[in-house]
């Protein structure tokens, strides 16, 4: 997989609207290519530390699908992360 580092706008990663533009710039990710390299459950959780409130678990989805995208993987809707994360963080105790 190729990253996909020649996108410059957020409106080009599928699933990311203006309020995931809103969390990510509060996460200091201001670029879509910051995404690559990223740990989505770690930006979930910093994002709910940060602004002291609990997101709803599927914006670690959209925040999964965004990483993978811009790291190569094919565009999916958030949803198709839904089983992935609730797996990992059933691993973890979270």
């Amino acid at each position: 997989m190729k990253s996909r580092t020649d996108i410059n706008n957020f409106n080009s990663v599928p699933n990311v609207g203006p309020a995931t533009i809103r969390y990510l710039s509060i996460l200091g990710i201001k670029k879509p290519f910051e995404l690559i390299g990223q740990n989505p459950y770690s930006m979930y959780k910093e994002l709910c530390a940060i602004t002291g409130k609990t997101f709803d678990p599927c914006l670690a989805d959209v925040f999964i699908s965004a990483v993978k995208f811009m790291e190569g993987a094919p565009p999916q809707k958030w949803w198709h992360y839904t089983e992935q994360r609730k797996a990992t963080l059933s691993k973890v105790g979270n």
